[in-house]
């Protein structure tokens, strides 16, 4: 499998695939050029993040043995995650229209780079693209620890139960955890018998980026300060990255897995956009547009700015729900929203297209 697939529709099809509705908007988009390559965008970046990832290796072994070296790994890690929203682009075939180049450069900034699975995240986050928030086919809603659905498996122990109960105030903390559950799941993806595209070049590097950094660290310093300092950098890391994708879609409407929505509703109606200045688009790696992102996910990321009031003119212009708020409130209402599901509130579930096709006609 080459790229993030998902059920985009081509212009076109109709509306027995995807409704005239997006057929119009994607015409006005493609007119409009927001679809077109930035080489010169892209090609500063895979050159340029990089390189300030090898400064800050340099600069790590430089210093030393020094508490200050905590600074240093929250850096690094932040470094990292804008590795990884690269790589993103590129699975996406944001960068290149060869899909070999652009698989190349995922493997390199993801598995060589990151320590994250290409072919693990490919394979995730497509199901995710094509049915966001959808019972049974959204991975993401599908959460060991945190309950995001209805009917979520029951608590392994007491233990979990327990979190579960109290898991709006868990959830943040228990982001610090999601880099070393990224590593794991990439590894746990190369090992296991199946279906991989390049299994053994993934292998190759993810295992020279999580044995030879770890080595690195412990050979610059001490043991006790090598371990605080891959908590810290993981932690960061997961922190980041977890905090950047969590306002996209938490909170939004569950839809039920026997639910038919058309293209333009499903993913519109189930991401949510985060408003905010350029520096918030650099620390969420252009997520914060998350809507123009599901709708068009090659479309290059200094494009989705564009694009959004197009998108948002269009979508009120159709009666189509388009979602905006702040980060702090994103961030609010995924609290209030998972506390509930934790106390097993039934009413957050309700989807507001079931609710408009259940209503009787002159309701």
């Amino acid at each position: 499998m080459s790229g993030i697939r998902t059920t985009t529709p081509r212009s076109g099809t109709g509306r027995a695939d995807a409704g005239s509705d997006f057929t119009e908007l994607a015409r006005i988009i493609r007119e409009r050029g927001l679809l077109r390559r930035r080489y010169g965008y892209y090609w500063a970046k895979i050159i340029g993040i990089p390189a300030l990832l090898a400064v800050g290796l340099v600069a790590f072994v430089l210093i030393g043995e020094t508490w200050w070296q905590l600074v240093t790994a929250a850096l690094l890690a932040l470094i990292f995650t804008q590795i990884a929203f690269l790589g993103h682009d590129a699975a996406h075939r944001q960068i290149f229209l060869s899909g070999k180049w652009n698989d190349g450069v995922s493997l390199v900034l993801g598995d060589l780079l990151v320590g994250m699975s290409y072919g693990w995240w490919q394979h995730k986050h497509t199901r995710h693209h094509a049915n966001p928030n959808k019972i049974g086919a959204d991975p993401d809603i599908e959460l060991p620890v945190i309950a995001v659905a209805p009917d979520a498996s029951p608590p392994r122990n007491r233990a979990v139960a327990w979190v579960r109960a109290h898991q709006g105030l868990f959830f943040f903390p228990i982001l610090l955890l999601e880099g070393v559950a990224l590593h794991a799941s990439g590894v746990r993806e190369v090992v296991t018998p199946g279906r991989l595209a390049r299994r053994w070049v993934e292998i190759v590097f993810l295992t020279i980026r999580l044995v030879g950094f770890p080595v690195l660290v412990f050979l610059v310093l001490s043991p006790g300060l090598a371990f605080a300092f891959l908590a810290v950098q993981l932690g960061v890391f997961g922190f980041a990255m977890g905090a950047s994708f969590a306002p996209n879609h938490k909170g939004m409407p569950i839809v039920p897995e026997e639910l038919r929505i058309d293209f333009l509703r499903r993913q519109v109606m189930m991401s949510r956009n985060v408003a905010g200045t350029r520096v918030l688009e650099v620390a969420m790696g252009g997520l914060n547009y998350q809507i123009e992102h599901h709708l068009f996910p090659n479309m290059p990321r200094p494009h989705l700015r564009k694009a959004a009031p197009i998108v948002a003119a269009y979508c009120r212009a159709h009666q189509v729900p388009y979602t905006v708020t702040g980060l702090f409130t994103s961030y609010a209402i995924i609290v209030r929203y998972i506390n509930r599901v934790g106390l097993g509130e039934r009413d957050v579930f309700r989807c507001p297209l079931v609710e408009q096709r259940n209503r009787p006609r002159g309701a």
